[in-house]
Formats: C-alpha cells, structure tokens, sequence
C-alpha cells in the first residue's frame, strides 16, 4: 500500500493572515527609506516575494538606497514584525480544522521567509505542533519561491519523490514554482475575482475545502495504482 502523500504547506497567507501585518510594516520602512511603498503595493503586485526582491523592484523605479542604510532598515523591520506576529497574528480561517483532518499525513512548510519568523508564526497561531522541525525556509536552503529548488529541497529532506508531493500555497509565486517542481499544487486562491488559478493547479477558496481535494487525489493514486 503507497504511503500518504506529503503535504507541503506556504505559511503566509495559507496557514496564518500574517500578509497584512507584513505590509504595514514594509510600507512603513520602505517609504522611510526613500521607496514609497503602499500595503496594498503588497497584496497587489508583490505577494509571497522575497524583500530583497521587491526592494530591487523600488529601486528601479525610485533610485538606489544606500546598502548599509537598507540592511539596518530591514532588520528593524523584521525584529518589530515578529513582535506584532506574536501578539496580533491569527491563523487563516479553516486552517487549523484542515490540519486536524489532515493529521495522518506526513506535513511540512515551505516558505520564502526566515525560520525565525515562520516559528513565530506558528507558536502565535497554535499549529506549530503540526509540523515540528519540518520548516523549509528559502533562507536556509539559499533559493527563493518561484524557484522550484525549494520545494526540491524540501522534499529530498522529507524522504519523498516530486510526484509523492502536493504543494498548498495561495501565492502565485509559490504555485508556479511547485508546478515548476513536477508537484501537484493547490492553488488556496482567496481573492478569485482578481486572480487566476494558473493551469495544472487545483484552486480552493478556502482552507475547509482541503481535507476533500486531498481525499481525492489519495482516491484517483489508489485508481491508478491498481489500474
């Protein structure tokens, strides 16, 4: 009998609604910095991007801003957000009772963010339990969302094969770089009247509908299995 597939999860936006918080705090640092920059910048055009990468977009548009300055900027940055993440995040509705449903399965999560600041998340929301050390952060394996070297990664130290994965992500960035991975992807698309599903991605809504489409996908291997 195969084993469960290995469910990879992004973190922000998916399992908790830290994307608000984290462009408040960008706006506020970047527009200090000399690189205006609105939250809604954030959720409009740079959702599940890597900083430095949307820092190199401003500067393009803006000017350059003295490297130090900026690294000094984006520390402050970090170190007020994970404050706020422990005292204000909440977890993304439906999250918790998916993972609960989804418990049998082998599960970690795959960000773009630091590692520091993906357990925070976790510990404030209550479903760090869920994953342990399972936490796969660009940061650490040094190759950033849309490349699918990190969803590589993080299969190869979780002991499965590409087509034994499913990636659950609600930033496009992160669906086509699963997709890109040869993984079956999950697009949690919670803004359907702006954005498109990118084709060969499974799209939700929400996160309640999860535990049926992984149900699914367990039934349709198990078909063709013994097909």
């Amino acid at each position: 009998m195969a084993r469960p597939l290995c469910l990879l999860f992004d973190c922000d936006g998916t399992l908790v609604d830290s994307e608000p918080l984290l462009a408040d705090e960008m706006s506020s640092s970047l527009t200090e910095a000399g690189l205006p920059f609105r939250t809604s910048d954030y959720m409009g055009e740079f959702r599940g991007a890597r900083f430095r990468r949307i820092v190199a977009a401003l500067e393009q548009r803006y000017g350059s801003v003295d490297p130090e300055r900026l690294d000094t900027l984006e520390c402050r940055m970090r170190a007020n957000l994970n404050r706020r993440l422990a005292s204000e995040l909440i977890a993304i509705d439906g999250a918790a009772e998916a993972l609960a449903a989804l418990s049998g399965h082998p599960m970690g999560v795959v960000s773009n963010g630091p590692e520091n600041k993906i357990r925070t998340s976790l510990d404030a929301t209550g479903l760090a339990a869920m994953f342990g050390d399972r936490l796969f952060s660009a940061y650490t394996a040094q190759c950033w969302k849309p490349d699918p070297c990190l969803f590589h990664h993080a299969a190869s130290l979780m002991g499965f094969a590409s087509e034994e994965c499913v990636v659950i992500d609600d930033a496009l960035v992160g669906v086509r770089g699963a997709l890109a991975a040869g993984m079956t992807v999950i697009h949690l698309n919670r803004f359907p009247d702006v954005e498109q599903t990118p084709e060969g991605a499974i799209m939700i809504s929400n996160m309640y509908q999860l535990p049926t489409v992984i149900a699914h996908l367990e039934t349709s291997r198990a078909l063709a299995a013994h097909a």
